[in-house]
């Protein structure tokens, strides 16, 4: 990718967040909350053809009751990290209420593995 077409991308971006961020937080924010979402949803689409195997182990090892299974949903996963929500970024969009929204927007977050949260979660508030 070329400098152009990032900028043009970075521009695609910030004039998304200017459209749908306005009032809503900030203008100097809007990276607290587009950042941390492209990250996620670069990591939900990393994730995506592995979902399904993943949640067939999840059922499998919640049935046998075993307590640690982020190295066999990371496994199936495929990846150094797993997500075992049953939820998709993508499918969040249809939450009418905000707290039904918010609610299954935690326990989305709450699905990645405990490695991946606890990294997020150190960089989080090395930042602030």
């Amino acid at each position: 990718m070329n400098a152009h077409q990032h900028n043009q991308i970075v521009n695609f971006i910030w004039n998304i967040a200017d459209d749908c961020l306005r009032d809503v937080y900030t203008r100097g924010k809007y990276r607290d909350v587009i950042l941390p979402m492209t990250v996620i949803r670069r990591l939900d689409a990393v994730l995506e053809d592995s979902k399904e195997a993943v949640l067939s182990m999840k059922k499998m090892l919640d049935e046998a009751k075993i307590a640690k299974q982020t190295p066999a949903l990371c496994n199936a996963a495929g990846q150094a990290f797993c997500h075992s929500s049953p939820f998709r970024l993508k499918d969040l969009t249809s939450r009418a209420k905000a707290q039904q929204l918010k609610a299954d927007f935690i326990a989305y977050l709450d699905g990645f593995s405990e490695t991946f949260r606890k990294s997020s979660t150190s960089s989080s508030s090395a930042t602030r």
